[in-house]
């Protein structure tokens, strides 16, 4: 960047560089912290759900602006860890992270997914199937 562009560009206001990317790093939007505090498994698709204590979340003056639009994008809709993620252009990491205070604060909750464990069994589907075709 050549001095006239960088003297125009501090004339303007700007202090750093459009292509850069984001000003605040990811760990300081979580505070440094890696894992949620919740006791709650997230997975990518578990459906984030607003509690109605969530009304307007804009009020809450120790909510960051990220834990603000993640609140309004599901009441919305509810959406997926990874929509959140891909909606809000941040890692999944920090969407985790976010969504856990989320859930501690009881602003949201939850629904996880059904562990594979627990969904039936394809052979017993393939033999209820066959029992209805013959009937």
């Amino acid at each position: 960047m050549s001095d006239a562009d960088q003297s125009e560009r501090d004339a303007a206001g700007h202090w750093y560089d459009d292509d850069a990317g984001p000003v605040v790093r990811p760990y300081a939007m979580t505070r440094g912290r890696t894992s949620a505090a919740s006791r709650h498994r997230l997975d990518l698709i578990a459906i984030v759900v607003p509690e109605p204590a969530a009304e307007d979340p804009g009020r809450d003056q120790t909510l960051s602006p990220e834990h603000v639009e993640i609140v309004e994008r599901c009441s919305e809709q509810p959406q997926s860890i990874a929509e959140l993620a891909a909606g809000l252009d941040l890692p999944v990491g920090v969407v985790r992270v976010l969504i856990g205070d989320l859930v501690d604060d009881e602003l949201v909750h939850v629904t996880r997914p059904v562990p594979p464990a627990e969904l039936p069994d394809v052979s017993i589907l393939r033999e209820v199937i066959n029992g209805l075709r013959a009937l």
